[in-house]
């Protein structure tokens, strides 16, 4: 291993991620395609192949945004029935193919596009993987009028949880909600918690993807790319 290889940014490592994921788009498909860092690499890598899809369903607009600056076609979800494969991101993943997804406040319509497709390619650098979730802070889509309650609701479980600002602002997504950050928790059972939270008034979606875990992780190290397959 050289220098050059060990000193690879974590951009490098998005690109080369990005660049791998290619080889789970089909020809002349509907591709998902979710939101963050590491997918507009993926995106920038999916613009060399264009001419090989018919286009893409995104999960923000600033994913359609980048999608269309390529001149890559973007879908509405309702038009579509399902996805071949849906690929995107992960703040972090465990083990079994478990994630916290939401740092780029895209999760509502990450969930629903995971949920949409055959199978959920997650691509991310090695520095993502975790033995238990919770180190990265959870998003949460909420309700504005609910956030106090559930402010106090992640409280008593033991979590902190702050509104997500944006210049000094509260963040809105792009369904004008909110996001809630709920720290200092060990997600140890990600199904159960999953169930538990998206019960509660005003709880929009959960940042924990349990019911929708990806099926293949490709992670990215100074040393390649790795292939996780979960069952």
């Amino acid at each position: 291993m050289n220098s050059n290889t060990t000193l690879m940014s974590q951009d490098q490592l998005k690109a080369m991620v990005g660049k791998a994921a290619l080889d789970y788009v089909g020809q002349g498909e509907v591709i998902g395609v979710g939101t963050g860092s590491t997918v507009n690499h993926f995106i920038d890598a999916l613009a060399t192949i264009k001419q090989q899809i018919k286009g893409a369903v995104s999960s923000s607009q600033a994913t359609t945004q980048r999608l269309k600056s390529h001149g890559i076609a973007v879908y509405d979800a309702s038009a579509v029935s399902r996805l071949v494969v849906y690929i995107d991101g992960a703040d972090e993943i465990d083990h079994q193919g478990f994630m916290i997804k939401g740092g780029g406040a895209a999760l509502t319509h990450e969930k629903i596009l995971a949920a949409m497709a055959d199978q959920f390619v997650c691509i991310a650098d090695a520095s993502k993987r975790v033995e238990v979730l919770g180190k990265f802070a959870l998003p949460v889509e909420v309700v504005p009028m609910s956030c106090s309650y559930l402010i106090q609701r992640f409280e008593d479980m033991g979590g902190k949880a702050v509104i997500r600002q944006k210049e000094g602002q509260n963040f809105v997504t792009d369904n004008g909600q909110l996001i809630l950050d709920v720290s200092g928790l060990s997600i140890d059972q990600p199904f159960a918690f999953e169930s538990q939270v998206s019960q509660w008034p005003g709880v929009l979606t959960v940042g924990v993807f349990a019911f929708q875990k990806a099926n293949v992780c490709l992670l990215s190290s100074a040393k390649g790319i790795e292939k996780i397959i979960y069952s």
